[in-house]
C-alpha cells in the first residue's frame, strides 16, 4: 500500500497524518464530517480573552449571513423552539459565547422577525433535549443542538 501524507490547517486547528492512503481518507472523512464544529473551534482566539461572557471569534463570513437567511437555510421559520435554537446559535457563530433569553428575543426584533410566544419555554424544551446547556442566567447551544440543525 502506499503512503501518503496530508496537513490540513483551519484557523488555529491543523491535523496533519501521514500513514496509508485508506487510512488518511478515512481520517479526512471524519474531519469533513465535523467541520461546523471544528470552524467555530479553529476561530476561537488562542488567550481566549473574556467579555462579558461574550467572545467576539471575528469570523467575517459569519457576520454577512444575516438572520433571516440563516434560519431559512436551518428550515426554522415555523417552529418555535428550532427558531429559538437557531437563533441561538446564529448569536454563537457571530461571537456569543454565552447568551440570555433576551438576547434571542432581541435579535429577532432587531431582524424584523416574528416574536417568539414564550422564549423561556423553549429554552427549557431545548435544555430538556440535551440541545442547549443553561450556565447561570444565560446559556449555549451545545454540540448536539448544533448538529440537530
Amino acid at each position: 500500500m502506499a503512503n501518503g501524507k496530508i496537513e490540513l490547517k483551519l484557523g488555529s486547528f491543523t491535523f496533519s497524518g501521514e500513514g496509508d492512503e485508506g487510512w488518511l481518507s478515512k481520517q479526512l472523512d471524519k474531519i469533513l464530517e465535523k467541520l461546523t464544529l471544528l470552524q467555530k473551534v479553529a476561530t476561537i482566539p488562542s488567550g481566549g480573552s473574556k467579555d462579558d461572557g461574550k467572545e467576539k471569534q471575528g469570523n467575517n463570513e459569519l457576520q454577512n449571513v444575516t438572520l433571516p437567511s440563516y434560519l431559512r437555510s436551518k428550515n426554522a421559520t415555523t417552529n418555535q423552539t428550532k427558531k429559538f435554537l437557531a437563533t441561538a446559535s446564529w448569536l454563537q457563530l457571530r461571537g456569543a459565547k454565552r447568551v440570555s433569553t433576551s438576547d434571542v428575543s432581541k435579535a429577532l426584533k432587531d431582524n424584523n422577525q416574528n416574536k417568539l410566544n414564550n422564549p423561556s419555554d423553549c429554552l427549557n424544551k431545548n435544555v430538556g433535549k440535551g440541545l442547549c446547556e443553561k450556565d447561570g442566567n444565560q446559556f449555549y447551544v451545545t454540540d448536539d443542538g448544533i448538529n440537530s440543525l
